[in-house]
Parts: C-alpha cells; sequence; structure tokens
C-alpha cells in the first residue's frame, strides 16, 4: 500500500503549458501516474502531447474527468489563487511545487483549505512518490525503488539524497513525502507519520528535518507516544548560526528553539535512531527492519 496516492489517483497539472508545468507533466506521464487533465486559464481546448486535455478551471477539468488529486506549478503571486481553486473545486489532494508564496497568502490558504476538508501539500516543496505506481511533483522517479520504508522530509534535496542512499543499499520506499521548508504550510510530520504508522506496508520511516521552528520536537514527541514503528530522523543544517536563515524560510533559529541540538535531543528521548548524516540511514534501518 502506500500513503496520500495510489494507482486511484486521477492528477490534474494546474499550469501544464508553461515552462515548468510542462517539462513534469511529461515526466509524470512518462513515470506512469494516471494524469486526466491539464489547466491553464484562456487554453481550454487544447491537448497536451496530443492527449491530455486542457480545461479554463480546475472545476471544468474534475467534471469532466473527475480528477481528485491537483498538483501547482503557476508563478508564486498566483499561487495562492490555485490552491484556493483546487479545493473549491472538490479536489482532495492539493500538492503546490510553488517556491516563494507569501506567508500571508498562506495564512488565508490554510483555513480555506481545511475548511473544505482537502489535504494540502506544500507549498515550496518536491511533491511526494508511491515508487512504480504514481508520482505527483518532482521527485526522480529512477531513484525511487518500491519497498517498506515510508520517507518524509523538510528537504527537497535532502529526500533524494536519503531515497537515492536507500535504493542504492536495496532498501524500497512505500511513499516519499516532501512537505516543504516554508513557515506555513499544509502538511506537518506528524499527520504523515500517522498515515505511515496506519499503512500496514510501511514498516519503518526516514525522517528529514531541519533548523528552526519546533515541528520535530512535536513529531518525536508523537513517535514517542503513539508509533509502533521505528522511526529513524536527521536533522539538516546543524552548524548553521543562530539567527541566520539557511535555505528555507523556516529555517531559522531563535534563541534557544528550533536548534539542531534541541531536535537531536528530541529525537533521542523519543527512541529514535538518529542519523549524524543521510548515509546513516541504511545501517540505522537495516538494524531496525
Amino acid at each position: 500500500m502506500s500513503i496520500f496516492i495510489d494507482r486511484n489517483t486521477k492528477l490534474v497539472v494546474q499550469g501544464i503549458t508553461g515552462r515548468d508545468g510542462s517539462f513534469h507533466a511529461k515526466q509524470m506521464l512518462e513515470y506512469g501516474t494516471c494524469v486526466v487533465a491539464g489547466v491553464t486559464p484562456g487554453k481550454g481546448g487544447q491537448k497536451f502531447e496530443n492527449k491530455v486535455p486542457v480545461f479554463d478551471t480546475v472545476a471544468d477539468a474534475v467534471a469532466a474527468t473527475g480528477a481528485n488529486t491537483s498538483v501547482i506549478y503557476v508563478p508564486p503571486p498566483f499561487a495562492a489563487d490555485a490552491m484556493m481553486e483546487a479545493a473549491d473545486a472538490g479536489i482532495s489532494l492539493v500538492v503546490c511545487i510553488t517556491e516563494g508564496v507569501p506567508v500571508l497568502d498562506m495564512t488565508r490558504v490554510y483555513p480555506y483549505v481545511q475548511d473544505r476538508k482537502a489535504r494540502l501539500i506544500g507549498p515550496n516543496c518536491p511533491g511526494l512518490i508511491t515508487p512504480g505506481v504514481s508520482k505527483v511533483g518532482i521527485i526522480p522517479g529512477r531513484i525511487c525503488t518500491a519497498g517498506n520504508v515510508g520517507v518524509v522530509s523538510r528537504s527537497g534535496t535532502l529526500t533524494y539524497e536519503v531515497v537515492y542512499q536507500l535504493t542504492r543499499a536495496g532498501i524500497g520506499q512505500t511513499t516519499c513525502v516532501g512537505i516543504g521548508g516554508d513557515p506555513i504550510n499544509g502538511t506537518n510530520f506528524i499527520e504523515c507519520l500517522q498515515a505511515f504508522e496506519a499503512d500496514p506496508d510501511t514498516k519503518a520511516v526516514a525522517m528529514m528535518g531541519e533548523i528552526g521552528g519546533t515541528d520535530e520536537q512535536q513529531a518525536a514527541e508523537f513517535v514517542r507516544a503513539h508509533m509502533s514503528k521505528p522511526v529513524v530522523g536527521f536533522i539538516a543544517g546543524q552548524t548553521a548560526p543562530p539567527g541566520r536563515r539557511m535555505g528555507h524560510a523556516g529555517a531559522i533559529i531563535s534563541g534557544s528553539a528550533g536548534t539542531a541540538a534541541e531536535k537531536l535531543d528530541a529525537f533521542k528521548a523519543a527512541g529514535m535512531g538518529v542519523a549524524q548524516r543521510p548515509a546513516d540511514f541504511v545501517t540505522l534501518l537495516h538494524e531496525r527492519l
């Protein structure tokens, strides 16, 4: 099995005729994802790659194709409207790849999507992939292989590195989820951990966090109290100077809160395996599977 996406995923690509949208829509089609529609206002009636119908609105796409998942490749000024449009149209899973979405926009988007019972992943994320089944976003399919380890990460490139290390070592994945590193995002570590705990095919979880905020500490407490499956964690930014943002908008340390040391201590207290570097996931997971 898997979490969030599977063989029943019917995908609509918002921004399918743009540079990034067209490139990644082609990649998703080649991977085998069921891409049923695209959306670009003003270009309804066209066909992408001569087979995927393009609509002017998400509502039209859903009505015509039964799409239940959306992936968004639109510029930051329009991303908030795109996320809300997808939720309004009845899409149950909205994945926003766009980087640079204003935090103020997300203060409107998050409750809007929640009120409509949709799940949002992102923004500023690589999306997710269930190896061999469905790829929604930009995670390279060639580095993934099917197996029994769930992967969740705030960092896109760190996701790729760890997944590649696991695949090379013969450790496959159920689903790999990049939740994004912005201060406000749609799905957090705990929600992914809950889903992996409920998935019978996931036997262990690899979790990659980073400095800034307290999401990792809260996730560690959830692991301690509710997870029956082993979890191995890593924190990026261990040498980052306090008070300086490192990469993601959410990766800033304020005083003693959000430091790598604090997060690693929380992992240890929860009984999690602690990776000092991405390659350590292989040994730690082999010991626990």
